[in-house]
């Protein structure tokens, strides 16, 4: 291969970045700060048409940020996992789960005595 070399296709040595002349002028920007209950303080930058939210995800700790530096929104309340039985539970009393299980007790019974179940 003759002339493989390291260059890069299309480029020159000592070109730069296109620069604003060749690219055109940037938008109008507008930056705005967000504060988290972290004590964080993240800084972004909006175009200055385009409304800024008023609540934001810090990119340091996840946790909502709002534009109020001494009332930041608190932490999200987490729920923990509820396991299936913990749903059972909220919408059975102790005595309906007695009965229903009196009632398949008796229903399993009766299907083992008629030859049905074996085991």
């Amino acid at each position: 291969m003759a002339g493989a070399g390291n260059a890069i296709r299309g480029s020159r040595i000592g070109s730069g970045p296109m620069g604003e002349a060749e690219r055109g002028e940037a938008a109008p920007r507008q930056t705005v700060t967000y504060f988290c209950s972290q004590g964080h303080r993240a800084v972004m930058t909006f175009s200055l048409e385009a409304d800024a939210p008023g609540e934001w995800d810090c990119p340091r700790c996840g946790l909502p940020a709002s534009l109020d530096c001494d009332n930041p929104p608190p932490p999200p309340k987490v729920e923990p996992y509820k396991t299936h039985l913990a749903y059972v539970k909220e919408r059975r009393s102790d005595a309906e789960a007695a009965s229903i299980l009196d009632e398949a007790i008796q229903t399993l019974r009766a299907k083992r005595k008629a030859g049905e179940i074996i085991f």
